[in-house]
């Protein structure tokens, strides 16, 4: 059985068909890779796994639980760690306080103890900035906060929507070589990101998105070796 299945999902805001009849599946161990263009329906998938956007029709089942009709709170109390667009740490709160966030469903002090010094080994820039309020991290220190914030859940599975969005090129490197290697220690990986070239060489399967249907699937190397993923998202080869 997969981790997550999405069976003929179909999600609306107000009127407009957002997501017509999605079907997907996400394997323990994998990072799959959700691909489209702006308004192709990637972010409400993950929208619709955590609960923020609630689904029509269809079902969304996590490891046997049916997350279709569940809260948020009771989605990430299952294991759904979801790295938002644009970070939404708050500003105020310092590192520390904002990961202390991220692990509100642990009540053991030294595992939340534990957690926070874990991402503190992923991302070293944190430590040092431990005591700072997250309003004035830089762009890609806010990323790693956002990221370091859902791992204090332990997820089964992290959504992450475009963790890449406006961040120099060095500090992609760094957070999709930390997404390896959360991936390579078996955390399960739903990646959104527009960076189709760099998501596509992490990833082991991939699915693009157009008009809120999938319209192309497989394993990632096929899907980068397709003439119509390469004219659309890569980039025109030689």
């Amino acid at each position: 059985m997969p981790l997550l299945t999405l069976d003929n999902v179909h999600v609306y805001y107000g009127l407009i068909h957002a997501l017509k009849g999605i079907s997907l599946t996400v394997e323990a161990g994998e990072i799959v890779t959700l691909l489209g263009a702006n308004g192709a329906g990637k972010t409400t998938t993950l929208r619709a796994i955590s609960g923020l956007q609630r689904p029509r029709a269809g079902r969304i089942v996590l490891d046997g639980h049916d997350l279709t009709a569940l809260r948020p709170h009771e989605i990430v109390a299952l294991g759904v760690g979801h790295v938002p667009e644009g970070r939404r740490i708050f500003p105020r709160l310092s590192v520390e306080e904002n990961l202390a966030l991220g692990a509100f469903t642990v009540r053991d002090r030294a595992t939340i103890e534990q957690r926070r010094d874990e991402v503190f080994t992923l991302f070293p820039r944190l430590a040092e900035r431990r005591h700072q309020p997250g309003g004035t991290l830089s762009g890609g220190e806010q990323q790693m906060l956002a990221i370091g914030r859902a791992l204090m859940l332990k997820p089964r599975i992290l959504l992450l929507d475009e963790p890449s969005m406006g961040l120099a090129p060095v500090v992609v490197e760094n957070i999709f070589d930390v997404l390896q290697q959360l991936n390579a220690q078996g955390t399960t990986i739903l990646l959104v990101e527009q960076n189709a070239r760099m998501a596509l060489e992490i990833a082991h399967r991939g699915y693009v998105l157009e008009t809120g249907q999938i319209v192309l699937s497989g394993p990632a190397a096929q899907l980068a070796s397709d003439p119509k993923v390469q004219a659309a998202y890569l980039g025109a080869r030689e």
